[in-house]
């Protein structure tokens, strides 16, 4: 059986076999340790050799927003070349039907193409024709062709926000470029203004995605809430799964305020009637839990993270009032809170008023909170976080954007954007995520491989070697450490005895394949608290739709890992799969 399981036991980081019963680790050990535990009604998958992980856990995704437009998507994740991305563009717009857009929405940089550009307008229109297209990079760039503008009756006179921008012609036409410099409301209008699903198609897409986080050996996520995503009316695609225990992943999330003034309102109206830790879920009592606010408890406080434009200053005599007021609040009730916050000028001016809140109102130690991204984060500021008893959750965004990061603030600035060692070594829990969709990819590897190597998608070294973790610090604090900001390190992120039963089995050993090929990385069988929810070749025949019914007392042996096979057939009968085996 020869296993490589991450058990991540000091003097023995890996073990051969791992057994599960009632959705919990009951062993974890030997092949002959674990076999002993083998009755009749035992199913063991045997691994054949290959790494065997604990789930995965994103501490910062947008999944409940990516889930309800994940079927409306055409995704450049990974696309090699612009010329492939511009044909599969093309392709959209042939089979897009009428009433809808063809859109990309984040998961792309200009760097990660051969031609290590962005696509021309030009090229955007000759490609989709009379079909409206929205293109948007990171929240820095949009692009609309010929056919969008006039769906959307843009002109010259059309108003933007402050801090945003329409491109005008020498013709003194909109160009379909849109700039955020640096304020991307305008890109979060343009997506709102897209057209939606059905309710109905609004499940299944949520559904669709999940299983595609699933195929990364994605087992957790937290949702970091967001811009144009309101509560709860933007959450029932994943509250009906929930509801007929249908999620594949255990989510935690928090909640974002509806507009800028108004935080306070819409707080008191979202969490009326909750309490922190309210489930959703009726098959697991971690599978859909409200966690609190974020990521921006007040929307002056967020300083945008367009690097291709200067870093804006947040004025903490507009926000301040506010923040301490929502804080405070959500401290009396109990509920977490995590702020945006891309800059060390701003992180220094949000440290002032929770430093006034633990005064009045302690906090430190009761409840979970968090800064989000922390690119450039001082040693002074790490250490008042620490002091105030938060976590840092940190995202690949400059696997995305470090070229256009170092270009503004410079290499040296960059090699420790952000600081991963120096968090660690502060004594902060670190938990790492994609951010995904409309900035990163949501694909956790890629995440992994920047921590690890420092390198941009692109292949730009960025991030100093001092500040880079090794394989097995990266991979922890994708698991034990995403785990620490929902207040579950005790249950989940570790394969051991006695912790809910997520794990993935992947395709490639992480542990010792050369750096570039992490990004590659895919799952083979992901569990959930030992339930299969997602399997591929050679282990087809553990798929969900076979898996799906269970009965109490069934035990599951897992001892190594399995050959790859290069195919993805189609599951048959499997509404979540087409008869091709591709997503639609």
């Amino acid at each position: 059986m020869d296993g490589k399981i991450f058990a991540d036991r000091e003097g023995q980081p890996f073990s051969q076999a791992l057994a599960v019963r009632d959705g919990k680790f009951i062993r974890v050990g030997s092949n002959k340790e674990v076999l002993t535990l083998r009755g009749d009604k035992t199913r063991v998958v045997s691994a054949r050799g290959r790494t065997v992980i604990p789930g995965l856990n994103d501490s910062h995704l947008h999944p409940t927003r990516a889930g309800r437009f994940y079927l409306t998507e055409l995704r450049w994740d990974g696309v090699p070349t612009l010329k492939e991305a511009l044909r599969r563009l093309r392709e959209q717009a042939r089979r897009t039907p009428p009433g809808q857009w063809v859109r990309v929405i984040g998961g792309w940089t200009p760097y990660q193409f051969a031609e290590k550009r962005m696509p021309t307008l030009a090229e955007i229109n000759e490609a989709t024709g009379d079909v409206p297209t929205f293109v948007m990079y990171l929240y820095s760039r949009g692009f609309l062709n010929q056919a969008g503008i006039k769906a959307m009756g843009i002109t010259a006179g059309t108003p933007a926000p402050a801090g945003a921008s329409y491109e005008i012609g020498e013709d003194g036409k909109p160009t379909g470029l849109i700039l955020a410099d640096p304020n991307p409301a305008l890109l979060y209008q343009m997506v709102a203004k897209l057209p939606a699903l059905s309710p109905a198609d609004e499940v299944l897409s949520t559904r669709y995605f999940y299983r595609e986080l699933n195929r990364f050996g994605l087992t957790s996520a937290i949702d970091a809430a967001g811009g144009g995503h309101v509560f709860p009316e933007d959450y029932v695609a994943t509250e009906a799964l929930a509801k007929e225990g249908k999620l594949s992943l255990r989510l935690g999330y928090f909640l974002f305020p509806r507009s800028a003034g108004t935080e306070i309102k819409d707080y008191r109206r979202m969490l009326a009637g909750r309490e922190p830790g309210e489930n959703s879920d009726h098959l697991r009592s971690n599978g859909f839990v409200l966690l609190g606010v974020g990521e921006a408890p007040v929307l002056a406080a967020i300083d945008f993270e367009n690097f291709m434009a200067p870093r804006p200053e947040i004025d903490e005599e507009i926000f301040a009032p506010a923040l301490e007021q929502v804080i405070t609040g959500l401290v009396d009730r109990g509920f977490s809170f995590r702020i945006h916050a891309t800059y060390n000028e701003s992180i220094d001016k949000i440290l002032d008023v929770l430093e006034r809140v633990q005064k009045k109102t302690p906090f430190a130690g009761r409840l979970r909170w968090a800064i989000d991204h922390a690119e450039t984060v001082s040693p002074d500021s790490l250490k008042r976080i620490q002091a105030l008893g938060g976590g840092i959750a940190v995202q690949n965004r400059l696997a995305f954007a470090g070229e256009d990061f170092a270009a503004r603030y410079g290499s040296e600035v960059a090699s420790r954007a952000p600081p991963l060692r120096d968090i660690l070594d502060a004594g902060i829990p670190l938990g790492l995520g994609t951010d995904g969709t409309r900035v990163s990819s949501y694909n956790p590897w890629l995440s992994l491989y920047w921590a690890v190597s420092g390198r941009s998608l692109g292949g730009t070294e960025l991030l100093s070697p001092k500040q880079r973790l090794s394989r097995t610090e990266a991979l922890r604090q994708y698991t034990q450490g995403s785990a620490w900001f929902s207040g579950e390190e005790t249950r989940k992120g570790r394969i051991a005895v006695g912790q809910d039963a997520d794990f993935a089995v992947l395709s490639a050993d992480y542990f010792s394949i050369p750096e570039v090929q992490i990004k590659d990385v895919v799952s083979l069988l992901t569990v959930l608290g030992g339930e299969v929810v997602y399997a591929a070749p050679p282990l087809w025949h553990w798929r969900p739709s076979r898996c799906r019914q269970r009965q109490p007392g069934h035990r599951y042996v897992i001892s190594a890992a399995m050959h790859l096979h290069p195919v993805r057939p189609p599951i048959p009968n499997d509404p979540l799969t087409p008869r091709d085996g591709r997503k639609p």
